[in-house]
């Protein structure tokens, strides 16, 4: 806790060889001390705490020193603050937000990292970073030894997490964190969720009394705004669908199943990973007129890495929803005929999925992307 209850007495000499002047002040009722060899040495503490006091500084009531210096003694390194950090996500966080927290972090250490001679090569360092350094599931492994070489060296040159309260340092993370590795500027909501990604981690450093605030609050920055309107140059026609739709089957068995996965995209403007979990019983398909699908979940595609299972997706609640949540999509007769033609054709899956594998388990990018 702090207080700005502060008392500070003067210097009085005891009776000791050693340290025979003692300093004594109090704060929010509680003394403390510290003993000095010369007169001098606790004049100068003195005017110290003096100065902190006529600052305004809030003293720390455990151990009664200024905040800034409980700060610098506690000087958390950055890269160990940030690790922290992650390791506090994972438990609760979905697979993709795993591996984004872990891109964002790499990226904005990457720049807090001094430049010049001894620093691993950028590839190595951020392949370092976002792999091992800031995968929780991880932690307790060995990386293998070029990663390994890259992070003892975050660690020994990442800056501590006190030495972060300044704007113009934080200014350059943010231009990183803008960045595309090829030096284009990034997109407008990868820099917003990278920044969001950054800003957790510094305000969990400020909870932990390692920073007075949120240094990114100090730098002006203009985010530029993203596309909100649809670009309807860009989307399809019903012919040119049609078309598609027509080379897809046109790619032999594989194909002709997964025809109707692509026009569940198109006509009923589902993601790949919605699509992917969709079963028969989710779908009212009658004979004439529109249909409905009810979809209960997605299984998005990240990684074995950021998984809690290994499996290179996760099954999770639609996106930006609670977590038994259902969202009715009303679909035209055009795709309720596709659905019922691929059901008479293909069947289902042995869960009752429409999609599968070719080997029978779940549908996955390399699936449909190959198409």
């Amino acid at each position: 806790m702090h207080s700005y209850n502060v008392r500070i007495w003067s210097v009085r000499k005891r009776p000791s060889k050693a340290a025979p002047f003692q300093l004594r002040w109090q704060v929010d009722g509680k003394e403390h001390q510290e003993k000095f060899a010369t007169k001098t040495l606790a004049d100068a503490r003195r005017a110290e705490l003096l100065t902190a006091t006529r600052k305004g500084e809030p003293f720390d009531t455990e151990t009664g020193l200024p905040v800034s210096e409980v700060r610098e003694r506690n000087r958390t390194s950055w890269y160990a603050h940030a690790r922290a950090h992650v390791a506090r996500k994972w438990p609760t966080a979905a697979a993709k937000h795993r591996a984004s927290i872990a891109e964002s972090l790499a990226v904005a250490t990457m720049a807090l990292c001094p430049t010049g001679k001894g620093r691993p090569a950028d590839d190595l360092l951020r392949r370092a970073l976002y792999q091992w350094g800031f995968n929780a599931g991880r932690h307790g492994q060995e990386p293998p030894e070029s990663e390994a070489r890259a992070l003892a060296w975050v660690e020994r040159h990442a800056p501590a997490v006190v030495d972060l309260d300044n704007a113009q340092r934080m200014r350059t993370v943010l231009e990183h964190l803008a960045m595309r590795q090829d030096g284009k500027p990034t997109a407008a909501n990868t820099f917003r969720r990278r920044r969001a990604v950054l800003s957790n981690c510094l305000r969990l450093a400020v909870e932990h009394e390692l920073l007075p605030g949120n240094p990114l609050h100090r730098v002006h920055w203009e985010t530029p705004r993203a596309v909100e309107e649809l670009d309807v140059r860009s989307v399809a026609t019903p012919t040119q669908v049609q078309a598609l739709l027509d080379a897809v089957r046109a790619q032999g068995h594989r194909g002709a199943h997964l025809a109707a996965f692509f026009a569940c995209i198109y006509y009923a403007a589902l993601r790949p990973e919605e699509v992917s979990m969709l079963s028969a019983d989710q779908c009212d398909l009658p004979t004439e007129g529109w249909g409905r699908l009810v979809l209960a979940g997605a299984r998005p595609q990240v990684g074995s890495a950021w998984t809690d299972d290994g499996r290179p997706y996760e099954e999770r609640q639609l996106k930006h929803r609670a977590r038994r949540a259902v969202r009715p999509v009303p679909i035209p007769p055009v795709l309720v005929g596709i659905l019922r033609a691929h059901l008479e054709a293909s069947g289902t899956a042995a869960d009752g999925r429409l999609f599968s594998a070719v080997r029978g388990g779940p549908i996955r990018s390399q699936e449909y992307g190959s198409v």
